[in-house]
């Protein structure tokens, strides 16, 4: 039987809106007030940008979009996979690209601007004693109960003022990662290279986010080829006016922050830099 288009009309509705729900892309969502009405989600200041519209040679695993982190699932604040920095830490981020490229590396983000909302969840993940998921993986030889005390989990971090990042090093051409499959027997972050978990990073001596006194970037047991990997991300970076956080090979600080007392809590997402573009084209 052939339907008239008004009798049509109803159910392609219904199957549009149930399509656009299905493809719609990751935005940032209301938060409600107290009269009831859906507040918007914060932007960014003006001088936030995505990094891949600095530098898109730039390789970008952003871990805390994943459950491949030492919480074991996706963070709170984290609506997609993309690196935010204000403008002088991306531009910065740029000219090391621009030194290491011709020596045979990139450059590789694991984590960028973070927002107050995500430290909220480490800190509460960091909390519940009893969830020990990652621990063979992240903290090994740690103690949960001493996170705070030694220094791994703090209620304010600077990845929330904008102008620091979790780099590493991968040696050109860049192999794909191989992804991460939750509930994958797990291996200490500190073991040999060819035994932890491959993210096509060179050997640090130590994985990301690894929390233990190996990880530190000048630790005099990390010697050969490791010590040199860190020496030439450090040096380059340097030059390029980051300072390294000294208990983390990988975390990097530009200087002069241009918000070095301000932590914001925007999510990370394209549209927390669209939205504000938007709002000061009105």
């Amino acid at each position: 039987m052939t339907r008239s288009p008004s009798a049509l009309r109803g159910p392609l509705i219904a199957l549009a809106a149930l399509l656009a729900l299905i493809t719609a892309p990751a935005t940032a969502t209301a938060t409600p007030t107290a009269s009831g009405r859906a507040a918007p989600e914060p932007a960014a200041p003006a001088d936030f940008v995505r990094l891949s519209s600095v530098d898109p040679t730039i390789l970008q695993e952003i871990r805390y979009f994943t459950r491949h982190n030492f919480v074991g699932e996706r963070i709170d604040g984290y609506r997609q996979p993309v690196c935010l920095l204000t403008r002088p830490a991306a531009e910065a981020l740029h000219r090391a690209q621009l030194r290491l490229r011709p020596q045979g590396y990139t450059l590789k983000v694991y984590d960028c601007y973070r927002p107050q909302r995500a430290v909220d969840h480490f800190v509460r993940w960091a909390e519940d004693l009893d969830d020990q998921t990652m621990k063979g993986e992240f903290y090994p030889d740690v103690d949960k109960t001493r996170l705070f005390a030694d220094g791994y989990i703090a209620e304010k971090s600077g990845h929330s003022r904008g102008s620091t990042v979790d780099v590493t090093l991968v040696r050109l051409p860049a192999k794909p990662a191989r992804p991460y499959r939750p509930g994958q027997p797990l291996v200490p972050c500190h073991a040999p290279y060819d035994q932890r978990f491959p993210d096509n990073s060179v050997d640090m001596g130590t994985g990301f986010d690894c929390f233990d006194t190996l990880s530190h970037t000048l630790d005099p047991r990390v010697r050969g080829e490791q010590r040199a990997n860190r020496l030439l991300l450090k040096t380059t970076l340097e030059d390029t006016g980051f300072v390294n956080l000294a208990e983390e090979w990988w975390h990097y600080t530009y200087k002069p922050e241009p918000y070095p007392d301000t932590y914001f809590d925007f999510p990370v997402s394209t549209r927390s830099v669209s939205a504000r573009s938007a709002a000061t084209a009105r």
